[in-house]
């Protein structure tokens, strides 16, 4: 009988507080999502004082509904993983210091875990990795190119230098009178219209692999402000098509340049962002033409997103490779992999 190895995972880094139970790095047997989005919708995004109150009230209700749902007791868990950074520093505590807790009092392991690795390893869920590999992820706070030479071991070798992909949706979002989070109305209706306003793409044949969308931000805010000036409506579906396919032509073009340069068996996709379908048909496309003999595996749809789903997953990883915190681990706001190849 295969032997089975159960985690506690905590996910708290921004404004979703999630807890989940996951077998053997492969299996979700529960994943409890509750989500803040209603409560920073009318700030225009997410509020760090708000989020971390939200998170008090959250985390023992998610920890009791995970347990209870995977049918599983404290006796039956192996060990305890929990993301403690990057993100807001408030919200990491919260869950950091209910995982110390559940650690301590029931004398089980804890595991720390990067929270861009937890979004790497969301892809486990679809299907084996594959190593050498590049990873593309794309949220709401980093934009980055993770080159993967072995199972635990991440290297950047490009970054935004500014705005992340997925904070230059919401900031346009904003300008357009949409709701936050941005991203899915505009792959929405950048499905409707065309790219008629072509929009800068920045640092696109730079000899890097690095990303910038503060001067395409900057260029449709300013596109939007001269109309409305002239009293000149522009057409909503041709602004979000132009925008995104500003954003998918130097992810994409970034990408197949790092496979060109990096011999990997394997493309993954994750983080916020790469719900974008506009993004996931870029890719497929071109890992298609450029990159036949390269497997792209993209996370689920409905792992994108931060949950503890994929911190389960990656703790798993860390667990086998004997990744282990005492009970002074912190939050760690800032936290980054390796940096390598600097363009800087």
């Amino acid at each position: 009988m295969t032997e089975r190895t159960l985690i506690l995972a905590f996910e708290s880094s921004c404004d979703e507080t999630s807890v989940a139970v996951i077998e053997n790095g492969t299996k979700i047997l529960s994943n409890i999502v509750a989500t803040q989005i209603d409560s920073h919708q009318r700030f225009g995004g997410v509020v760090p004082e708000v989020a971390s109150r939200y998170h008090i009230e959250q985390i023992t209700k998610c920890t009791d509904e995970a347990l209870e749902q995977a049918a599983v007791d404290y006796d039956d868990l192996d060990a305890v993983a929990v993301t403690y950074g990057p993100g807001l520093v408030g919200s990491l505590l919260i869950g950091v210091t209910a995982a110390k807790v559940i650690a301590w009092a029931h004398d089980l392991p804890l595991v720390p875990v990067n929270h861009m690795a937890g979004h790497i390893y969301a892809a486990r869920y679809v299907g084996e990795f594959k190593y050498p590999q590049m990873a593309l992820l794309v949220s709401g706070g980093h934009t980055e190119l993770v080159y993967m030479p072995a199972e635990h071991e991440y290297q950047i070798i490009g970054e935004t230098r500014d705005d992340a992909a997925g904070e230059a949706y919401d900031k346009i979002g904003r300008v357009l009178g949409v709701n936050y989070p941005a991203g899915k109305t505009i792959d929405e209706w950048a499905a409707k219209g065309e790219d008629s306003f072509h929009f800068p793409r920045a640092m696109e044949k730079e000899e890097n692999y690095d990303f910038s969308f503060s001067g395409l931000k900057s260029a449709f805010i300013n596109t939007v402000h001269n109309a409305d000036q002239r009293g000149e409506e522009l057409n909503k579906y041709d602004l979000a098509a132009s925008f995104q396919q500003s954003v998918i032509d130097v992810l994409a073009e970034k990408t197949m340049r790092a496979l060109d340069d990096y011999p990997v068996k394997q493309l993954i996709l994750a983080g916020g962002v790469a719900a974008n379908h506009g993004l996931r048909a870029r890719l497929d496309h071109d890992m298609k033409k450029y990159h036949p003999d390269v497997t792209m595996l993209q996370a689920p749809l409905k792992l994108c997103g931060d949950n503890a789903a994929m911190i389960g997953a990656a703790g798993y990883v860390n667990y086998q490779h004997g990744d282990r915190a005492g009970l002074d681990l912190n939050a760690v706001p800032g936290l980054m992999f390796e940096r390598i190849n600097d363009n800087n």
